[in-house]
């Protein structure tokens, strides 16, 4: 039997003031992934892998660039040695400048990670490669638009924003749904995916 999150994951229990302060919706989010009971997010963290799993294997993916998880983030790790062993090349995102968009970095099960920028785990000895033809994109919350709600740092916007664009798939809880506007700089995903399906 499935256990509740230790906070109720109804996203419109957030008030109007809540929906239109992008700053005041984060930390709502975050303190709602915070509160997630751990055996829940295992369950959720699982079916979100085979969801991952099946998006990929329809699409043909050549190169993947995946994100190690933090501050409660779907951890889908177990997936990544998974597509190790298939042969797909995997990439870690790399923070190098304060408005830079993201470098990648070849990963492989073996590879020793150390804590870089922002707080994202990197490598050791980078190898930096081409950017993926697909990014899983960790989303703090995200919209029926597919737009995604993240830490603010615009990371991602710009790494979207220059050409070529590579596929992206947001990567969230469905208890992350909220309602907020866009901002012009914003770029929606391709799909968002939960451990209840794809958007």
């Amino acid at each position: 039997m499935s256990l509740e999150p230790s906070i109720a994951c109804d996203p419109t229990a957030f008030t109007p003031e809540n929906r239109l302060d992008k700053a005041a919706l984060r930390r709502s989010l975050l303190a709602l992934r915070r509160g997630i009971h751990d055996q829940q997010r295992r369950e959720w963290d699982a079916a979100l892998c085979e969801q991952v799993l099946a998006w990929l294997d329809a699409q043909q993916i050549a190169s993947l660039g995946i994100y190690w998880p933090m501050a409660g983030e779907p951890d889908l790790r177990a997936m990544y040695a998974t597509l190790a062993e298939r042969g797909m090349a995997l990439a870690l995102p790399r923070v190098t400048a304060p408005d830079a968009p993201l470098q990648f970095a070849h990963w492989a099960p073996h590879h020793e990670l150390v804590k870089g920028a922002m707080g994202v785990s990197n490598h050791a000895e980078p190898q930096l490669v081409e950017r993926p033809a697909a990014l899983l994109i960790p989303c703090v919350g995200f919209n029926a638009a597919r737009y995604r709600l993240g830490y603010g740092g615009g990371y991602y916007d710009r790494t979207l924003a220059a050409a070529p664009r590579p596929q992206t798939v947001g990567i969230a809880y469905r208890c992350l749904a909220a309602e907020f506007a866009a901002a012009p700089h914003d770029v929606a995903l391709d799909v968002i995916v939960t451990e209840s399906g794809v958007l």
